[in-house]
C-alpha cells in the first residue's frame, strides 16, 4: 500500500505521516522545499517524539520525497499508483496543488487504475470539498477515479528545536476523524482514523473549541506580553478571557449539535489541559500567525460569533478575541504586517474601517455582528 502526502513539514511527518506509517503504508512526501526532499531521500528513518501523558518514540521508515514543483512527471506517477492521497499544506494552498492532483487522477483513469482516497487534513471545515471542487475544474471526470472524504484533524505540533533534522516532537493526543459515507462501507484500514457518518459535529466542535481556544490564548497572551502558550494560561486574566470565549462557542455547539453541556465542558477542560502541556514549547507568535486567515468569515472567531449573533446571543468574548488578533504585531509574520498596514490606512476614517471589516471578515453592515466588529476595528 502506498500513500502520497502533500506537505512534508512537521504536521505531515509528525501527524498524518506517522499514522499512515503505523497502518503499514509506504510514504511518499510531496513538497516544494528541495532541501527537505533531499533529507527525506537521504535518511532511512526519522523519529516522532510524543510528549505528555504516556510519552513514546515512534520510528518512521519506508518513506521518500518528491519535489511537486520540479518533478511533475514523478508526482503524477505517484498519484497514479497511490492508494491514498492526503494533504497538510494549509487551506489556502489546496487550490495550488489541485491541478497536479488532477493530472495524477487523469493518469489513473487512462491506465485503468482503481479509485484512490483523497483527503485534505487541514484546519478548516470541509477542506476536502474545496479541494475536490478545484480538482474537478481541471479534470471533470475526477470522481470516476477518486473518493473525496472530508476530515477533522487535531494534534498540537509546535515549532521544533533547532538541530532535530527530520525528527518531530508532538503531543501524545491526536484525533483524525474521517467521513465514512463516500467509501460506501469500504473504508481503508487505518487504525489511527475514527470513521464517522456525520463529520459536521466533530469538525465544527474541534475548530470552534481547539482552534478558537488556541488562537485566543495566543492573541490574549501576546497582548499580555507572554511568550509561551502554557505560560499564557497560567495568567488569570488571560485564562478568564479564553474561558469566556469557549463558553460562547460551547453555547453555540450545544444548541447546534445537541452536545450535552457537561460533555462539551469536559471537552473544553481537556483542551485547556492540552494547551498547558509543559513539554510543548509552543509560542504565541507561532500559534497566532496568519491573523488575516484566522479572522476571515468561516474561521475560528467570526464563524461562531456570526452564528451566535444570528441566533440572538452575545458574542462579546469572541469579538474581544478578534480585537486582540487585530493587535497582533509580529514583523516575521507577513499576514500580521499586512493587517497592521491595512488598519493604519483606515485609521480615523469610519467609512474605510467599515469597508475593511466587510472585506476581511465577510460580515456585511446588515449583519447583527457588524456593529461590534466595526467598533473593534476602530479601536485597533
Amino acid at each position: 500500500m502506498k500513500a502520497l502526502h502533500f506537505g512534508a513539514g512537521n504536521i505531515g511527518r509528525g501527524f498524518v505521516g506517522v499514522l499512515l506509517h503505523e497502518a503499514g503504508y509506504e510514504l511518499v512526501f510531496a513538497d516544494v522545499a528541495q532541501p527537505l526532499i533531499d533529507s527525506l531521500n537521504a535518511q532511512p528513518a526519522y523519529t516522532v517524539h510524543e510528549v505528555g501523558n504516556e510519552p513514546r518514540d515512534v520510528e518512521v521508515t519506508n518513506f521518500s520525497g518528491v519535489n511537486s514543483a520540479d518533478d511533475p512527471d514523478a508526482l503524477t506517477e505517484h498519484i497514479r499508483t497511490a492508494d491514498i492521497v492526503t494533504t497538510a499544506v494549509g487551506p489556502t494552498v489546496l487550490k495550488i496543488i489541485a491541478p497536479a492532483i488532477a493530472e495524477g487522477l487523469r493518469a489513473r483513469a487512462e491506465s485503468g487504475a482503481g479509485k484512490v482516497a483523497v483527503m485534505a487534513c487541514e484546519n478548516a471545515i470541509n477542506a476536502t470539498d474545496g479541494l475536490a471542487e478545484a480538482i474537478r475544474a481541471a479534470y471533470p471526470q475526477a470522481d470516476d477515479v477518486a473518493i473525496f472524504a472530508n476530515t477533522a484533524v487535531d494534534r498540537i505540533v509546535p515549532n521544533q528545536a533547532p538541530g532535530q533534522g527530520l525528527d518531530v516532537t508532538v503531543e501524545t493526543y491526536h484525533e483524525w476523524a474521517v467521513n465514512s459515507g463516500p467509501f460506501d462501507g469500504r473504508t481503508p484500514d487505518i487504525p489511527g482514523v475514527t470513521w464517522v457518518e456525520d463529520l459536521a459535529p466533530y469538525i465544527t466542535r474541534k475548530l470552534f473549541t481547539v482552534n478558537t481556544g488556541h488562537a485566543a490564548t495566543a492573541y490574549f497572551g501576546y497582548g499580555a506580553g507572554i511568550s509561551k502558550i502554557s505560560d499564557a494560561l497560567e495568567d488569570t486574566d488571560v485564562r478568564a478571557k479564553v474561558e469566556s470565549v469557549l463558553a460562547e462557542t460551547k453555547l453555540l455547539l450545544v444548541e447546534k449539535f445537541g452536545f450535552a453541556p457537561e460533555v462539551q465542558q469536559s471537552y473544553v477542560e481537556k483542551i485547556l489541559t492540552r494547551f498547558t502541556n509543559p513539554h510543548l514549547p509552543d509560542t504565541v507568535e507561532r500559534v497566532g500567525r496568519a491573523p488575516l486567515r484566522k479572522i476571515s468569515r468561516n474561521e475560528r472567531f467570526v464563524g461562531p460569533a456570526a452564528e451566535l449573533a444570528e441566533n440572538g446571543h452575545s458574542a462579546e468574548a469572541l469579538v474581544l478575541a478578534i480585537g486582540a488578533a487585530l493587535a497582533f504585531d509580529v514583523p516575521e509574520d507577513p499576514e500580521s504586517v499586512e493587517l497592521r498596514r491595512r488598519l493604519a490606512d483606515a485609521h480615523g476614517n469610519r467609512s474605510a474601517t467599515d469597508s475593511l471589516v466587510a472585506e476581511l471578515t465577510g460580515i456585511e453592515s446588515s449583519h447583527p455582528l457588524f456593529t461590534a466588529l466595526s467598533e473593534a476595528f476602530s479601536q485597533a
